[in-house]
This record gives structure tokens, sequence and C-alpha cells, in this order.
């Protein structure tokens, strides 16, 4: 696992969350903030794997 698969996944959860607290808050800009933390960690998350993916296929074609 590289850091951006780790930080990505740990930014989703944060979002989560946030997301959650904000509805049970009924806080509308924290569910927001928490809804973009989350797809922000998913895409930087997705990144990390696409380079894991990437380094595999270059170590196992070699």
């Amino acid at each position: 696992m590289n850091k951006d698969q780790t930080k990505g996944r740990i930014q989703e959860a944060k979002g989560k969350v946030k997301e959650f607290a904000g509805k049970i808050l009924d806080d509308e800009d924290m569910e927001l903030e928490g809804n973009v933390q989350k797809n922000v960690g998913k895409v930087q998350a997705g990144l990390g794997d696409l380079k894991e993916d990437i380094k595999e296929e270059i170590t196992k074609n070699r």
C-alpha cells in the first residue's frame, strides 16, 4: 500500500464521519464539507491504486 492509498482512505473516512455528523446536527455546511472530503479521499485512493497497478505491471513484465 502506498502513501496515496493510505492518505486517501483516511480522508475518505474522515469525510464520512464529518458528513454523518453534519446530518445528525442538521449542519448543511458540515455535511457538504464532509461529502467533498470523502470524494477527494476516494480520488486520492484511486490514484494510489492506479500507481500500484502500474508498478505491478512494470515489475511483472521485466
